[in-house]
């Protein structure tokens, strides 16, 4: 196993366990109809978000996807905020505005979910340049799925990201399916990651639930990132628990599968693992569970307390506003 201080360890379960306790909820709080808008959640994913987040800093920056919650715990933003923009409330991140498929901290370097496919690859070549400009250190990953790596963007974004050596690592979450088609049909190269090749970058594929892997390879390429030699792409493969959408009756895949994945669960994989190498006891790991849970009913109390934005303030934030001075009036 990759050698991880155990206070990066507890990391690691505190992140994983909150992601998929609050997925859960969500998912719960959508069935009763409590939440506006849309939800696709990352349960089953969470060893990604957290493998690659677990080498970043707050400067350090992120582009997300629609099913971004996962990216956004694991960057460390606010859970009680976060919910509360599932509610559509004002303390919101976004102040009730965004929901779920638009939520965004750029204090913790999350530049945002996204409802277009393969969007989030020309906003990292952005955060990319910025960084290369200014001459800081940051690196920029760029979150995309298996469906969105078929998006002309994202080729436009790797090769412009390679021929500008751009601190830019590309993960794709393959979790197998773009909606309802498998990622077995509708990638002609067999595998994602062998698209590297094309803009003559490193290309690699991983198993997406076990976090250890992922680990381990995203720190080699945020480390070659942050040296100056340009992007990477990561093809992590995983399996995501509920549909496409929460409500997405998922007859596209067999009971097998379902089954086959969910014994690869990676919460169940982590705990395993640091168990059978006497790191974090079934204590720590049981004390961690139920703080997440209280942790994300708190977050659900502050959302349901917290107050709709009001009508006349719909319209503020639509233009960014300049003094009269700047505009030269």
């Amino acid at each position: 196993m990759t050698e991880i201080k155990r206070e990066k360890l507890r990391w690691m379960y505190e992140r994983m366990r909150l992601i998929r306790t609050f997925e859960d909820r969500v998912a719960a709080l959508f069935g009763q109809a409590k939440l506006p808008g849309f939800v696709h959640l990352y349960a089953g994913e969470e060893a990604i978000a957290v493998g690659v987040i677990a080498h970043l800093t707050d400067h350090d920056r992120i582009t997300s996807t629609h099913r971004g919650h996962g990216h956004c715990i694991a960057k460390g933003v606010d859970i009680k905020r976060m919910m509360a923009e599932l509610y559509a409330k004002a303390t919101g991140l976004c102040k009730g505005r965004g929901s779920s498929m638009h939520i965004a901290d750029i204090d913790k370097g999350m530049l945002g979910a996204n409802g277009i496919v393969g969007a989030g690859g020309p906003l990292a070549c952005g955060s990319g340049l910025s960084t290369q400009v200014l001459g800081t250190d940051e690196v920029t990953i760029c979150f995309f799925g298996d469906g969105a790596s078929a998006q002309g963007t994202m080729h436009e974004s790797m090769n412009m990201a390679a021929i500008w050596k751009l601190p830019i690592v590309f993960v794709c979450e393959n979790n197998l399916y773009a909606v309802s088609t498998p990622s077995s049909y509708h990638c002609a190269a067999g595998e994602i990651c062998a698209r590297a090749a094309a803009y003559d970058i490193p290309g690699v594929a991983i198993d997406g639930t076990d976090v250890f892997a992922v680990y381990e390879a995203s720190g080699e390429a945020i480390a070659r990132a942050r040296q100056g030699h340009g992007p990477s792409l990561i093809e992590a493969r995983a399996f995501r628990y509920y549909g496409h959408f929460v409500g997405d009756p998922q007859t596209y895949k067999t009971k097998e599968e379902m089954e086959g994945y969910k014994a690869k669960d990676p919460i169940t994989l982590f705990r395993r693992r640091v168990q059978e190498h006497d790191l974090i006891s079934e204590a720590e790991l049981a004390k961690i569970d139920d703080w997440a849970k209280e942790a994300i009913e708190e977050a659900v109390r502050f959302a349901e307390e917290s107050l709709y934005p009001a009508p006349e303030d719909c319209l503020e934030e639509v233009y960014v506003s300049y003094p009269k001075e700047d505009m030269g009036l």
